[in-house]
């Protein structure tokens, strides 16, 4: 029997180099990032909030980093001109920086080499597809590992020959009470290409708030989860939540804070407009909590307060 030709290569000869991160510890460059959750719970509309702060050059939530770049945003379920465009204007984004590729069939998306070169030429830092199972066509089956893996390790070396961030949004299946890392659409080999992956629920204490949590991150310590809440479409950054991904998918008893609900009453409140300040204290006073925790709920949602000649008024940022 002839001997196989084999090629080594020794560790020596590695440049060791560190990992980089569009978002820390959340979305890592040149590697596979999953957005899930169950329709209606905000994974493309917090997406889409953060494309606009990228966009803008903005710090992103919970961060001191300025992200300034290009964004590629694929979407195979919503019209471009009477919804993607309009939700990114409501966060005032920079839609020159913001593009898409013209593709009639999704099905073929991955056919050439049109995505590698679009960021080479936009030098995108962010690709987006959503939703994902939207880019695999007809002869991909999500559920078995053969069939979706080679698709998942192509997507792998654009991200780590071009050095941008991928996000991949899914559903979660139907099943109920397992543990998170078991309810994302498909096979698990979906989850496991991923370096981080992110889940969008709501907490059990409140049906407006809205929470993502970190449930996995191979490059890094698990991220603290961040609340956010849907105003008029618009998402408002809540802070950091004491919520794990297993407590969303399980539906887990969530202790609701007075932090919580001061931040909630705040947003509802104030989304019509400035309110005087007496007002507020009064409400909060009825809520039965202190001073001291409503401040901190002003703090954390950058409420502003404005002199006028009657007395202050806050007003959401």
């Amino acid at each position: 029997m002839a001997k196989a030709e084999i090629s080594l290569t020794f560790f020596n000869s590695i440049e060791s180099k560190s990992i980089e991160w569009l978002w820390y510890p959340y979305i890592p460059y040149g590697k596979i990032t999953i957005v899930q959750g169950d329709p209606g719970e905000g994974k493309t509309s917090l997406v889409l909030s953060l494309i606009a702060k990228i966009s803008n050059g903005e710090k992103l939530p919970c961060s001191d980093e300025k992200v300034d770049g290009i964004t590629i945003y694929q979407n195979a379920e919503d019209d471009v001109a009477d919804t993607i465009k309009p939700r990114l204007e409501k966060y005032s984004a920079n839609c020159n920086k913001i593009c898409f590729i013209n593709s009639s069939e999704y099905a073929n998306f991955f056919e050439d080499n049109g995505i590698e070169q679009a960021i080479i030429e936009t030098k995108a830092k962010l690709l987006v597809l959503d939703p994902i199972q939207s880019f695999l066509g007809e002869a991909v089956d999500m559920n078995r590992a053969t069939s979706v893996r080679p698709f998942l390790t192509r997507l792998s070396e654009i991200a780590k020959r071009t050095g941008c961030a991928i996000v991949l949004i899914g559903h979660l299946n139907k099943s109920s009470g397992n543990k998170a890392n078991y309810r994302g659409l498909g096979s698990i080999d979906i989850l496991a290409a991923a370096r981080s992956v992110l889940l969008v629920g709501r907490t059990s204490g409140s049906n407006s708030i809205k929470v993502v949590a970190q449930q996995k991150n191979n490059l890094a310590p698990l991220g603290k989860s961040i609340a956010f809440q849907l105003q008029n479409g618009k998402v408002v950054w809540m802070g950091e939540q004491d919520i794990t991904a297993d407590d969303i998918v399980t539906c887990a008893s969530v202790k609701y804070s007075k932090l919580d609900e001061a931040m909630e009453f705040l947003l509802n409140f104030l989304s019509d407009g400035m309110k005087p300040y007496k007002e507020i204290e009064e409400n909060f006073e009825e809520l039965n909590i202190s001073k001291r925790t409503f401040m901190k709920a002003k703090a954390q949602l950058v409420v502003k307060s404005i002199k006028k000649i009657d007395g202050w008024y806050w007003e959401l940022s």
